[in-house]
């Protein structure tokens, strides 16, 4: 049986009433996304047709899920709110603190040594507040949910961008920081703007070397990684519905790269399979009885330009992998042309290493497809050329394909497999020799390829490839190699060519696992005890934010003027620093440390105008703050990018920042700083970024007029005495100013469950 199986009949026995009421409130037929939200609205029922882009919305997502480097600040903040329960179903799943080193056993057994305090942290937590707790080793967030909780036609928020994945099983599954995470686990309705809609229609079929992988690098590239923000992607078409569940996750996880609020598909025989593999018969039962409403209407499939606000088709049987990178998402490249365009680039053609797995990739499919080339290697006589890793998404994927005999064939190719955990992804990788900076080359599957973040080494170029193809590289080691085309010399001297990767959709003998790694929370947790050592690095109790004192502000002085990309990783880096998401104080050493100054183009080296001295932008930001100066951070478009960490806005909170001036904002971002009690805003006029000087001193004008919808005047007192006048919009509505006024939105939670 399905975990909160009577939840999901719940939301099911609600679908058919509350889907119709739209229909005829709304006067058309329904895309997918549309009954999903409005099925999940605060009010219930629907009285009102909202416009997207445009209408914030109160909604009730049906659970909430949280990665242990986000869980920690997340529960921290819970804390404050005054319950004794969540409200919703909630977990919290233990894989971002496995750092990826030697191989599995070794380093999940250094992980539980090093992170034990957390760990037993966040089971306590998870323990006194009806939290499930999937335990070091379990698995990969997102792979977790795929497999135990995500449902078609449900809603759910995560601590995590990737939260998106859960979409290849029909959810509307959305990233957020853990602010509004407390707000869902504390009872609250959750706001978001009514999103737009972008269709994906897919015809034609995979076939081949082609995977759902290239679907999304394909679209990566059409969108760009700003294009889909503030819209939800939904694909549809014949291209979809002959697509594996676990491929659809793939596609919706990697659409976190794209900007979108979350991607989806309609249900299908493909989820039904996934769901009675995974053990839940009755969450595909209960789906199929309601099943028209688990995905868009006919007319909207058949007509969709005039249902979405913006169509894309792509055709399946003419799509070619891809490899896009290096350094962004976005930037694809069909394999026939990779060689030509690395040569033209100077991109080193030798590849280092080739990695599989993670969130994105880790389903038995993929393994299963990646396996069937790996097998070619002893079978041809063929030497692999790169180092090559493997890292299951979770304990279940492990065990099954050691079962089925798949680790077996990459250990005999001399592949690595890593622990069940996020590794390389994210940062967590000992890579030995990073620290020399050399420039060089690796693929893999994973989701991100920002600069520094797989090994810390901003030489490394990284290329984002299917687990078919990167495992064909790897074998042949060379970059401009393709499988479609290609031969390579074995041991022999012979001219072979790789046979195009095959695999199962789902394991002919079923999933299995000896222990899964769940802990069920206690039934009355009122007795648990949360202890944190007042000398911990590794965890600190907070404290609440001041609220405003409801004068402008004045006398701020410009910590950073960031120039060009700036990601949370930019802002708030993981790797190393995951150690000190518990800790405010520890973990604000790294605020905006990898963001390039526009004034000198180095990273961390920040002018303080105090001293006149350049020194590190923490460093700056804190004597700023021991001052009493104020300060502010000016950036360019698509400001934080990339991962939902909240940190990233909480530690510019926490060392005195008042507000963040950029040209965009990406979505997730942007609700962090509104959350912690910053000022979010952009540039009226983009070109005015560029009178921003470096000893700018800057004066709200009439920030004690804060509202809706009215722009907020800043002045900016250069060092000549010269004055720019600067105009800032901004996306506050009356609640949200509530939140800036009270200091944060958790002030507000805190204040509410003591009245």
């Amino acid at each position: 049986m399905a975990f909160d199986i009577e939840m999901i009949k719940k939301v099911y026995d609600n679908m058919t009433t509350r889907v119709d009421k739209a229909r005829e409130i709304v006067g058309r037929p329904l895309t997918l996304t549309e009954k999903i939200l409005y099925n999940h609205l605060w009010d219930g029922t629907p009285s009102v047709a909202f416009t997207r882009g445009a209408d914030y919305v109160d909604f009730a997502p049906d659970r909430v899920a949280c990665q242990d480097a986000t869980a920690q600040m997340a529960l921290l903040q819970f804390m404050h709110a005054g319950k004794k329960k969540v409200a919703v179903p909630t977990t919290v799943h233990c894989d971002h603190l496995i750092q990826a080193k030697v191989d599995a056993a070794t380093d999940l057994a250094r992980a539980k040594t090093q992170s034990n305090e957390v760990f037993e942290f966040l089971s306590s937590v998870s323990n006194k507040y009806g939290i499930g707790f999937w335990k070091p080793g379990a698995g990969i967030i997102h792979q977790v949910v795929l497999e135990n909780y995500a449902f078609p036609g449900g809603m759910m928020i995560g601590t995590d961008s990737h939260t998106v994945n859960a979409g290849g099983l029909g959810m509307v599954a959305i990233g957020v920081g853990g602010a509004d995470a407390v707000d869902v686990m504390s009872g609250m309705a959750w706001e978001l703007k009514f999103p737009k809609l972008i269709g994906v229609k897919l015809t034609g079929k995979l076939s081949g070397w082609t995977a759902p992988k290239d679907v999304i690098l394909k679209v990566a590239g059409i969108l760009t990684v700003k294009g889909g923000t503030g819209a939800i992607v939904e694909y549809f078409g014949e291209g979809a519905t002959s697509m594996s569940c676990t491929g659809k996750g793939t596609i919706c996880n990697m659409g976190a790269e794209i900007g979108a609020t979350t991607s989806t598909f309609g249900y299908d025989a493909s989820m039904g399979r996934y769901l009675r593999s995974t053990n839940r018969a009755d969450v595909a039962d209960a789906a199929d009885k309601i099943a028209p409403y688990l995905t868009g209407d006919a007319e909207v499939y058949a007509n969709p330009e005039l249902y979405f606000d913006q169509v894309i088709e792509i055709n399946l049987d003419e799509l070619e992998p891809h490899l896009n990178g290096p350094y962004t998402p976005d930037l694809a490249t069909p394999i026939s042309k990779m060689k030509e365009e690395a040569i033209k680039n100077n991109w080193p053609l030798k590849i280092e290493v080739a990695l599989i797995g993670s969130c994105t990739n880790s389903s038995y499919e993929d393994i299963a497809r990646a396996a069937s080339l790996a097998k070619q290697v002893t079978d041809k006589n063929l030497k692999i050329k790169s180092q090559f890793t493997i890292t299951p998404g979770s304990e279940v994927v492990r065990y099954t394909i050691e079962r089925d005999g798949f680790i077996d064939i990459f250990d005999k190719m001399g592949a690595t497999v890593f622990a069940n955990a996020c590794g390389p992804c994210i940062g967590m990788w000992d890579r030995e020799g990073a620290e020399k900076e050399e420039r060089n080359t690796i693929v893999h599957s994973f989701n991100r390829n920002f600069s520094k973040r797989a090994d810390g080494n901003p030489n490394t170029l990284a290329f984002v490839g299917s687990p078919e193809l990167v495992t064909a590289l790897a074998i042949a080691g060379d970059l401009g190699f393709n499988p479609l085309t290609d031969t390579l010399i074995n041991e022999n001297g012979e001219e072979v060519k790789l046979d195009a990767p095959t695999g199962n959709e789902l394991p002919p003998k079923g999933f299995d696992a000896e222990d899964p790694g769940f802990q069920a929370p206690a039934e009355d947790g009122s007795g648990v005890q949360i202890a944190v050592s007042e000398t911990s690095e590794r965890l600190q109790l907070l404290a609440p934010f001041l609220p405003w004192d409801g004068k402008n502000i004045t006398g701020a002085k410009l910590l950073i003027k960031a120039f060009g990309k700036c990601t949370t990783d930019h802002i708030s880096m993981a790797g190393p620093w995951l150690r000190f998401r518990g800790h405010l104080d520890n973990i604000s050493n790294n605020m905006l440390i990898g963001a390039i100054n526009a004034f000198n183009q180095k990273s961390n080296a920040v002018k303080n105008q105090l001293t006149g001295i350049y020194d590190a932008v923490p460093a700056v930001a804190r004597a700023y703050k021991a001052a009493g100066v104020p300060s502010i951070v000016v950036g360019d478009h698509n400001y934080g990018e990339g991962s939902s960490r909240e940190h990233a806005a909480m530690e510019p909170r926490f060392l005195g920042v008042k507000a963040v001036l950029v040209k965009s904002f990406a979505r997730i971002h942007e609700t962090n700083l509104k959350k912690q009690g910053l000022l979010g805003l952009t540039f009226a006029t983009e070109a005015d970024y560029d009178k921003i000087q470096e000893d700018d001193t800057i004066n709200f004008i009439d920030l004690v007029d804060f509202a809706p919808g009215k722009p907020l005047t800043l002045e900016f007192v250069h060092a000549d005495g010269t004055k720019d006048i600067i105009l800032a919009n901004h996306t506050y509505n009356e609640g949200q100013i509530g939140w800036f006024v009270a200091g944060s939105a958790l002030n507000l939670i805190a204040a509410a469950g003591k009245a």
